[in-house]
């Protein structure tokens, strides 16, 4: 009976002193673990102008809570609202108050405060958003449970050659600015236009000088690699990319070059991978060129003859199928950067809600945690995925934040 006795309490203590077996997380448990607990800081969604041009920037037409279940399918699903954010594991968004760069000078700044002003209605009708001006704002309203909204000004030509407009554009809340969209400034070269400046003119270096004094994040999405480079040459605080991917996977031209890529090491910047299969992938690339190439060749075909043309498309489409594009080509971008520039310079800035494809299983908002998954497969730590996530644009926020205060201390004594 003793003998009983003492086998029971052996057994007992190898129990409690060999550890128990934990059955290791799945790659998609580890991305949502890490998501509920370091949510998403996007840099880049559109939905400001959906809103503009779906909506006639009318609150009442919509329910931004849930667009799916209050819009329907038709005439096309928005790729984002507050239920999917919050799926997704978006912690904080940068919400692009994008103008078309054709428009006169006087008429952009009168829009770009407009499509500002958006923004701040979308916050002021639903609570679970919030204005965020800091990096501390953004941890400040997560902590209450609300989505961060912060407002990025696509390309320069907002402004309208004034740094007066650019200095009440931060005052409106406007926390960064692409320095050119599609179109070449007068004082800023972008990548899909002809240049004027050999990167950035005088007046530019001086943009990018009262931004840095005011805090605003230099955006260099969108321009050409001299004025990546003269924008690095010119700035005391961090630069970001709000929506780019990687041209040494890629080659086009809205990609950044490994040239810059490294230069953001000694920079501090961030690079917010973007999710724009053409930017993803060269043979969706070529695939779209010969698209748009087709659709011209349609028109002059059949000048006139809308369902002949239409027939043309859709017999070449069925004949040339568009090549897929999924999260993995997105995380070999990552992969890349991380390799030329390090984990501390890389972001997500999906583009959602501006753009017309999105990678296959990529659809919307909600679906960021795939991403995450594929990432925690190649073997990203948590801490990675907190980088990457949000670690790295807050620090990148927090430097410019911190070279604005040091100017002010600068110019007072």
């Amino acid at each position: 009976m003793k003998s009983k006795i003492l086998l029971s309490a052996i057994g007992a203590a190898v129990m409690f002193v060999v550890p128990q077996i934990v059955q290791a997380q799945t790659p998609e448990e580890t991305a949502k673990q890490v998501l509920e607990e370091h949510p998403i800081i996007d840099g880049h969604n559109d939905v400001p102008a959906q809103i503009r041009g779906r909506f006639d920037s009318d609150f009442s037409k919509f329910d931004f809570r849930d667009t799916l279940e209050t819009l329907g399918p038709a005439p096309k699903p928005m790729h984002t609202d507050i239920a999917r954010l919050k799926k997704g594991g978006v912690g904080g968004q940068f919400w692009s108050v994008w103008i078309d760069p054709e428009l006169p000078r006087a008429e952009a700044v009168e829009r770009v405060i407009q499509q500002i002003d958006i923004v701040h209605q979308m916050v002021d009708q639903y609570s679970d958003l919030q204005i965020a001006l800091t990096a501390d704002d953004i941890e400040q309203a997560n902590e209450a449970g609300r989505v961060a909204s912060l407002i990025g000004m696509e390309g320069g030509h907002s402004i309208g050659n004034s740094l007066g407009v650019l200095r009440q554009t931060y005052a409106l809340g406007a926390r960064y600015m692409t320095l050119t969209h599609w179109k070449t400034l007068d004082w800023a070269d972008a990548a899909t236009d002809a240049p004027k400046s050999d990167g950035l003119s005088e007046f530019g270096i001086k943009v990018v000088e009262e931004m840095n004094r005011l805090g605003m994040l230099i955006d260099i999405s969108h321009v050409s690699p001299a004025t990546m480079h003269d924008a690095l040459d010119a700035s005391k605080a961090p630069v970001i990319f709000s929506h780019s991917s990687a041209m040494g996977v890629t080659d086009h031209p809205r990609n950044a070059p490994d040239s810059v890529l490294k230069r953001l090491k000694d920079n501090g910047g961030v690079i917010m991978i973007t999710f724009v299969p053409s930017y993803l992938k060269a043979e969706r690339r070529d695939w779209e060129a010969a698209e748009k190439a087709e659709i011209e060749r349609a028109k002059a075909l059949y000048p006139g003859e809308k369902e002949r043309r239409d027939a043309h498309l859709k017999s070449w489409k069925d004949a040339n199928p568009m090549p897929a594009v999924t999260a993995s080509d997105v995380a070999d971008h990552i992969d890349h950067v991380r390799t030329v520039a390090g984990i501390n310079h890389i972001g997500i800035g999906g583009d959602y809600d501006g753009i017309r494809f999105l990678p296959d299983d990529m659809q919307d908002v909600s679906t960021y945690p795939i991403l995450f998954a594929e990432l925690v497969r190649r073997g990203y730590s948590k801490d990675d995925l907190v980088k990457i996530s949000r670690g790295n644009i807050l620090r990148v926020m927090r430097e410019a934040e911190r070279v604005a205060h040091h100017h002010k201390i600068d110019v007072k004594f």
